[in-house]
Parts: C-alpha cells; sequence; structure tokens
C-alpha cells in the first residue's frame, strides 16, 4: 500500500491526506525532506539549527494545509521552500538582535533591504526560493563584497567580526555589504531574474 501511495503525485497525496488518510501527509513529507533541509542548513550552515528549523517549517505545512491555506497549483515543494526560507529569515532576525551593529541600524541588512532596494525586489527575495539564483548573483561579486556577503549571512558573523577577520574598520566592512546589496540588485533587474 504504501508503495502504491509514493507513486501518486503530490496533489493525489493531498488529496488523500484531506480526505482522511493521515500516513498520506508522512510521506509527502519524506518525498520533499531531503531537499528542504539541504536548503535550509545551506542558508544557515548550523546542522542543528536546520534540524530546528526544517522541524518548523513541517508543522507549519501541516497546520497551513489543515487551515486551507494551501491553494493546490502543483508548486507544492515551491510553497514548502517558500515557508522555509520564511523560517529562515526568522532565525536571521534574531540573530540580528545579538549582535553588536545590526544590519537594520546600519541599513544594510540583505534579507529585509528596505533602505537600498524597492519593494519589488525586497518581496522577491523575502517571499521566494531564492538558494541557487541568489547563490549565481553573489559569485559574480568582486572578491571583497562577495566575502562579507558569505561571512555575514552564510557564517553569521557580526559586522565587527568581520571587520576584524578582514583587517578593514567596520566602516569599510558595511561600505563593501552597500555596494553588494546594490550590484545584486542590479543584477538582478538586467537578468530579470524572478527568484523563484
Amino acid at each position: 500500500m504504501n508503495k502504491m501511495r509514493s507513486a501518486l503525485s503530490d496533489q493525489q497525496l493531498l488529496s488523500a491526506y484531506l480526505s482522511g488518510d493521515k500516513n498520506a501527509i508522512s510521506i509527502l513529507i519524506e518525498r520533499h525532506a531531503k531537499r528542504v533541509r539541504d536548503y535550509i542548513r545551506m542558508m544557515v550552515k548550523n546542522n542543528e539549527i536546520a534540524d530546528d528549523i526544517y522541524q518548523e517549517t513541517f508543522i507549519k505545512v501541516v497546520k497551513f494545509i489543515n487551515e486551507g491555506r494551501y491553494k493546490d497549483n502543483g508548486k507544492f515543494l515551491s510553497w514548502v521552500l517558500r515557508i522555509a526560507h520564511n523560517q529562515v529569515i526568522d532565525h536571521f532576525r534574531q540573530m540580528k538582535q545579538q549582535n553588536n551593529i545590526s544590519e537594520a541600524d546600519a541599513g544594510y541588512d540583505i534579507l529585509n533591504a528596505k533602505k537600498f532596494a524597492d519593494p519589488s525586489v525586497e518581496d522577491k527575495i523575502v517571499n521566494e526560493q531564492i538558494e541557487s539564483d541568489l547563490r549565481k548573483l553573489i559569485e559574480q561579486l568582486s572578491e571583497e563584497q562577495k566575502e562579507v556577503v558569505m561571512m555575514r549571512y552564510f557564517d553569521e558573523m557580526s559586522f565587527k567580526e568581520i571587520a576584524e577577520q578582514t583587517n578593514v574598520s567596520i566602516n569599510t566592512a558595511l561600505g563593501r555589504m552597500r555596494y553588494a546589496l546594490i550590484n545584486l540588485r542590479k543584477m538582478i533587474k538586467e537578468n530579470q531574474i524572478i527568484l523563484a
């Protein structure tokens, strides 16, 4: 029976779950577990934190499905990854409160870049699954800009730590982040990238 169910599409499994087959949701979660877990790990660079975010993501997925908040558009995995991405952003926001200098105060928050990004770019970055396109864009930055973005968002370093590690002033580190954001925004626009 499990073998038969695992051959069903995501939508068929969702329908089965909503019709009372509680095991269908387990199969659906298991089907996408590796992809979702790998995405979260890539973003937070910490297995323990990633596991917590993974658990929270699927708790929300089941809750939203039960509340009728998932609209069946054939993109279940994209929807789950958006939820995972939002959980990652929540994690970064909590981390920000523990840093000596917050990006929001300095105006250099790539995940909520209201001061340097217009709302449409911010909305795409915050609300849609961005891992591969964003990684490709970061690779195109200058070495100095790439270094500060990687240290800040993938190694979770404060600007003070980045400045110390790269032997520059905090203002220089902040400046590099500002130019990295400007360049990322420009590349997104030039390449007409839909971050989905």
